[in-house]
């Protein structure tokens, strides 16, 4: 009896596996959901869009948006966790998925529930002050801090947001006292700069482009790996003196775990050609993202190490929401 309770699991897990490399062989020959676990006209919704048109293109198959905003991304994350483990629903998603874990009981589990496909695109956030300021880098800046702890605040997109963590990397990694003034978005903490109320801000790289130019922000620092393309005598954190803050705001896309391997190693390779594509690299370059397009595995390890990092700044800052 036991020997034929074995021969029938192996045969059923035989079958199951036929089935799912059929599937995988077909894919897709039907409509795929793409999951944005945010309201629409952010930029994970205008660079999910992007993709998920010339998914559509590439494939053969509509790729059809469908936003499930609620929870700073938290209601869109878990619906496609429990999803179909079929290729049929994907997400794409930013930064706040991989911090979220850290600051708040979430309804997902950002390892286990999910079949990672590909960092598609990653953005660094800039650090500014109002031009009536007397810092013209960032070791005036520091040293003024240091000077005068706590007399000085910087402006964030709001509380757990990346620029506000990459802040409190900042402080924490130099010792300086600095009062976070948190906003209801980006916007509103650039325009505080801007008039000198919260007179050091550090954004998300796009909207603060046009005000540097402008005179309205004097750019001290690029908090990320590089230099951007349209403020080149801007240095980073690290040229500026201050290694160890190579933070960045990332978009990656996801699949419910269990999905078969085939499936999610196909759109991985068609999201890096897509990120590749000229006319995508020209629309990522004027949002401030640079194109990645990793493998799944790169986009585990990413995860995990993005995780860890954000979760340890969290705790040691105290950071609560």
């Amino acid at each position: 009896m036991k020997m034929i309770l074995r021969a029938a699991i192996v045969i059923s897990a035989m079958l199951t596996a036929c089935v799912s490399h059929a599937q995988s062989n077909n894919y897709p020959n039907h409509p795929v959901k793409v999951v944005l676990p945010f309201p629409p006209g952010g930029v994970a919704d205008v660079v999910g869009r992007l993709v998920a048109q010339k998914l559509s293109e590439s494939l053969g198959q509509s790729f059809f948006i469908e936003n499930r905003g609620g929870a700073s991304g938290n209601i869109g994350a878990s619906f496609v966790q429990d999803a179909l483990p079929d290729g049929y629903t994907i997400m794409i998603t930013s930064s706040s998925f991989l911090i979220n874990p850290g600051l708040q009981k979430v309804p997902y589990k950002p390892i286990d529930g999910f079949a990672p496909i590909s960092v598609l695109s990653a953005s660094p956030s800039i650090l500014a002050i109002h031009p009536g300021q007397s810092s013209k880098s960032m070791k005036d800046l520091t040293d003024a801090v240091k000077k005068e702890p706590g007399k000085h605040a910087y402006a964030s997109a709001g509380v757990g947001s990346t620029p506000h963590l990459q802040g409190e990397m900042f402080k924490a990694a130099y010792g300086l006292d600095m009062v976070h003034v948190p906003f209801a978005g980006g916007a509103p903490a650039l325009q505080s700069a801007v008039g000198g109320h919260t007179p050091i801000v550090i954004a998300a790289l796009a909207p603060a482009i046009p005000l540097v130019k402008g005179g309205d922000l004097r750019a001290l620092a690029i908090i990320g790996p590089k230099r951007v393309s349209a403020l080149p005598d801007v240095p980073t954190m690290t040229e500026a003196g201050l290694p160890g803050q190579e933070a960045e705001t990332i978009l990656l896309a996801l699949a419910p775990a269990r999905t078969p391997k085939e499936i999610v190693d196909r759109l991985s390779a068609e999201m890096s050609k897509i990120v590749a594509m000229p006319d995508v690299v020209q629309k990522l370059d004027a949002l401030g993202f640079s194109p990645m397009g990793t493998t799944p595995e790169q986009t585990a390890e990413r995860i995990k190490s993005e995780l860890d990092m954000w979760a340890k700044v969290i705790k040691d800052a105290k950071i609560q929401q």
